[in-house]
């Protein structure tokens, strides 16, 4: 039996809300905290601010039973996970202000015995951070960092590594690292992982755990940027990429990813920054693969003008504005990116087209973009770009753009 008779997740977006859900779901009272008071209002309807599959039916069980309750105000509880956003600032330095924020909204709340968990994707060092923050906030109680051995709390980094789309499933199977300030700590966050995960938990220190998050989205990335820039090759010696990646994948230890407009997602396009800002001297190759992936959008632009400089009118259409294929999630996008830069450099007509959204973010209404139906971009468009491979691009034939100019940056018609 555990003795974790209430847990409170802190942050209720992609991460915190399903997990808050799926832990309700095994019948532990959850207490979920977040700054928007929308977000909050939604979820103690039983309904949803986000698009995951199933998740809906999810939160309204949990919220129906009482097991899940939303706030903006923290209380009391066995155990707190963070799951606030980490972004970076203009100059790639990681901004911890979310996190920091979140520990001093807990830290009248903790008591002895607490579990405190961070969840959010960090530099290398951040929970250890956590803890110094505690200890300056809360002096009554003795610190993991401080006292290996007898704490009153328990401190961990344990990274979400889920896919959007597939969140509910993949918390559930995924194997989980988990990194303990001490190995007391790593041990307690087990015993709440074990609550609902199948699949294997594996322990470590906090650094080596944050450090495996990073380094699993710098992976992709670089891998990423192998295939960007050789699209952006093959494009120059007049070759179809992706034929080419079909075939040099025959080769049994050979497997290129598919290349794309470039890298998106609140994990990939940020997390190489990470390690880049903690070891600069060292992260040669990640600071170039993201520097490779940051320049697509840019070489998606020009191949656009040099298009649309063939027509007196130009009306453009951008296919896809989420950062991947068949979700609403926009964070970090190179899509949503490439339709907002040709719009305000005012290229020609741009349609935006995305079936997973009904409205744009506030941000993105101010100069007025034109969100319209597939149909409608199909009717009106010259310039077809296609940037995400949503199933409802995939399912037009070629006759349906035969008469239009196709940049085709995902190989739906290559």
């Amino acid at each position: 039996m555990h003795d974790f008779s209430k847990i409170s997740v802190i942050g209720l977006g992609y991460i915190g809300l399903p997990t808050a859900a799926v832990i309700a779901s095994r019948g532990v009272q959850v207490h979920g905290v977040d700054i928007s008071e929308h977000a909050v209002d939604t979820i103690n309807q039983g309904k949803i601010h986000i698009v995951e599959p199933d998740l809906d039916m999810l939160v309204q069980a949990a919220v129906s039973t009482g097991k899940l309750k939303a706030s903006t105000e923290a209380e009391a509880a066995d155990v707190f996970m963070i799951a606030v956003p980490t972004p970076f600032q203009g100059d790639k330095k990681p901004d911890l202000s979310f996190i920091e924020a979140a520990i001093n909204t807990i830290a009248p709340h903790v008591s002895k015995g607490n579990l405190i968990i961070l969840e959010s994707t960090s530099p290398v060092g951040t929970t250890e951070k956590i803890a110094q923050w505690l200890a300056e906030l809360r002096p009554d109680l003795r610190m993991p960092h401080a006292n290996t051995d007898q704490s009153d709390v328990f401190i961990a980094h344990c990274p979400e590594r889920v896919l959007p789309g597939r969140v509910l499933q993949e918390l559930v199977s995924n194997d989980r690292i988990i990194g303990g300030i001490s190995p007391r700590c790593a041990q307690k966050a087990m015993e709440l992982y074990q609550l609902f995960v199948r699949g294997e938990c594996l322990l470590t220190d906090a650094r080596t755990a944050e450090m495996a998050k990073l380094t699993e989205n710098s992976f992709r990335d670089v891998n990423i940027a192998f295939a960007n820039e050789l699209s952006m090759v093959c494009d120059h010696l007049k070759i179809n990429v992706w034929e080419l990646i079909q075939l040099a994948n025959r080769h049994p230890r050979v497997n290129i990813l598919s290349p794309g407009p470039g890298v998106g997602g609140h994990c990939i396009a940020v997390d190489p920054w990470f390690i880049v800002d903690s070891a600069p001297e060292q992260a040669k190759m990640i600071r170039l693969a993201r520097e490779v992936n940051d320049a697509k959008p840019h070489y998606v632009m020009d191949r656009v003008k040099k298009a649309a400089d063939e027509f007196k009118k130009p009306v453009i259409a951008c296919l896809g504005l989420a950062f991947k294929a068949d979700i609403d999630d926009l964070r970090e996008s190179p899509a949503l990116d490439i339709a907002k830069a040709l719009t305000e450099q005012r290229i020609g007509e741009v349609l935006w087209v995305e079936p997973n959204i009904r409205s744009l973010p506030k941000a993105y209404q101010a100069f007025t973009p034109q969100l319209v139906t597939l149909h409608e971009a199909l009717e009106r468009a010259h310039i077809l770009v296609v940037l995400v491979d949503h199933k409802q691009f995939k399912s037009l034939k070629p006759g349906d753009v035969a008469a239009k100019v196709v940049i085709d940056t995902r190989g739906l018609f290559g």
